[in-house]
């Protein structure tokens, strides 16, 4: 197949035929399917590789006498034959007619048949027929001035035609010398020397999928305030049915970092990290063989030589768009100063990457790691928990207020509760856990346990018997209050108990 590609080049692609079912001839033992030679569908491209764009307007009717309001524009962007054309064909025709205007005053006056008269002033000296009233024209146009044929103060039509040749030789050398000058002074030759890479590449950069391309400048002069865009076209239907054929989505190249903003000394690697934000955060590997999409990047710049804004344009198709490669590195050190080697500009290697897209990979880190999946909480044992809160908070206003005043924590319950229902909550979360992880989490000397062991001796301590120590009296008073203080030091307790007795 290496052979047939050496051969005929990429343009073909190898089709394997099989001879059952179709009026092949049968293949003889030994030998393999046969391999036809079929062309590649060429894919259209909005924008071609040197940054042409694929578009032309048509059936504009009236709308073309638009063309004609800016003809500076119109001129300019016509190309170098046109302009040519234009250029000599509108001096020509200005020059025959400005010389036809002075031959047909001579003819009038008479000037023709009385030229050699040694005693008359014609209105031209030594303008005796068509070439010669030409000459003259030429003569004054281009302020050659031989002094052979020269204008007399006898023809006052003559002066009249001299200031409005003037005038209008200098209108048609401003418009016509200021658009051949826009035209070879335009940057679309600058952006020439601007280089992207032939392939983009899909690899891992920092632990993220990133869609990365190569930009370069050959030149010396740097581009000022350099930056680049990027543009997705992908046809795509709205969820009302609209069909949108070139539907431009925009990939962010470091617009919120600055990293749009290019210092183009040396080679520059353009990175679009696929996220969830991304046009890119369902593409794999496999979904690209059916995809169908054009990356469009745009490089603009002030020309340093010219100030004139510059932009080059290239684009991406899927079939040049690398999964799992990464491009060779360009830049080396020598003896004072930094070396780039453009050979290498193009060249990619591969490096291991996942073939799954970006939403893949979160989906399947999300089901093989139980620590990011979140604890399973009870909503109704939470809802008792705030009862119970509320209830002690009912019951503690109802105690004297000497009781309140002893006891002097008043949000010791509280504490204790919450404690309590967190730690409820662990344990309930670590049963949950695979039978791996229940293993490493029953380890002696594991901190939850130690917690969940803590816990149970604190709920399980005898102190909450101490509510049959307080006097009746105590006991009415206090009501539902008999928990709260039952987890009251014994120290307390007794403190209280002698009080009230």
């Amino acid at each position: 197949m290496s052979a047939l590609r050496r051969k005929f080049g990429d343009d073909y692609q190898v089709v394997t035929t099989s001879s059952s079912g179709s009026g092949l001839q049968p293949q003889g033992p030994g030998q393999g399917p046969q391999q036809q030679l079929v062309p590649k569908k060429k894919r259209q491209r909005f924008v071609d590789k040197n940054g042409r764009c694929n578009v032309q307007h048509g059936n504009l009717g009236s709308e073309t006498s638009r063309y004609l309001s800016d003809l500076f524009t119109t001129l300019v962007d016509l190309k170098w034959r046109w302009n040519l054309f234009i250029f000599i064909l509108t001096y020509t025709v200005a020059w025959l007619f400005m010389a036809s205007m002075w031959w047909v005053i001579a003819y009038t006056r008479g000037d023709l048949n009385k030229a050699h008269v040694g005693n008359y002033t014609p209105c031209v000296a030594n303008v005796y027929n068509f070439p010669s009233a030409f000459l003259f024209f030429i003569e004054t146009e281009a302020t050659i001035g031989y002094g052979y044929r020269y204008i007399t103060d006898k023809c006052p039509e003559g002066i009249i035609l001299f200031l409005f040749q003037s005038i209008l030789g200098s209108i048609v050398d401003a418009f016509l010398i200021g658009c051949m000058f826009i035209k070879m002074s335009q940057p679309k030759k600058r952006a020439e020397t601007l280089m992207f890479s032939e392939h983009a590449v899909i690899s891992m950069r920092d632990g993220k999928l990133t869609l990365m391309f190569r930009v370069g400048n050959l030149r010396n002069s740097h581009m000022v305030s350099a930056q680049i865009r990027c543009k997705l076209l992908k046809s795509r239907q709205t969820p009302e049915g609209e069909f949108l054929p070139l539907d431009q989505l925009e990939l962010d190249v470091g617009f919120s970092t600055g990293a749009d903003q290019l210092f183009l000394v040396s080679p520059l690697t353009i990175c679009h990290v696929i996220d969830a934000k991304s046009p890119f955060y369902d593409l794999s590997q496999r979904s690209m063989q059916t995809e169908q999409f054009e990356i469009v990047v745009i490089l603009e710049g002030i020309v340093e030589t010219t100030g004139m804004t510059c932009q080059a344009r290239t684009s991406y198709t899927e079939d040049e768009v690398l999964w799992g490669h990464r491009f060779f590195p360009v830049i080396s050190l020598e003896e004072g100063f930094f070396k780039v080697d453009y050979s290498q500009f193009h060249a990619t290697f591969e490096v291991p990457t996942p073939p799954y897209s970006v939403k893949e990979q979160e989906e399947m880190l999300l089901m093989s790691s139980p620590l990011i999946a979140p604890a399973i909480t009870n909503s109704k044992e939470r809802h008792n928990s705030v009862e119970c809160l509320d209830a002690l908070d009912d019951i503690s206003t109802k105690l004297p207020s000497k009781l309140q005043k002893i006891t002097g924590r008043e949000d010791f319950p509280k504490k204790l509760l919450r404690m309590s229902s967190t730690t409820s909550e662990k344990a309930y979360s670590l049963g949950d856990l695979p039978m791996k992880l229940q293993r490493i989490s029953s380890v002696p000397g594991n901190s939850e346990e130690k917690l969940v062991s803590k816990t149970t001796k604190m709920l399980s301590d005898p102190m909450s018997q101490s509510v049959a120590d307080l006097p009746p009296k105590l006991q009415k008073m206090a009501g539902g209050a008999a928990r709260m203080e039952g987890n009251l030091p014994a120290k307390l307790r007794k403190m209280n108990s002698d009080r009230f007795t």
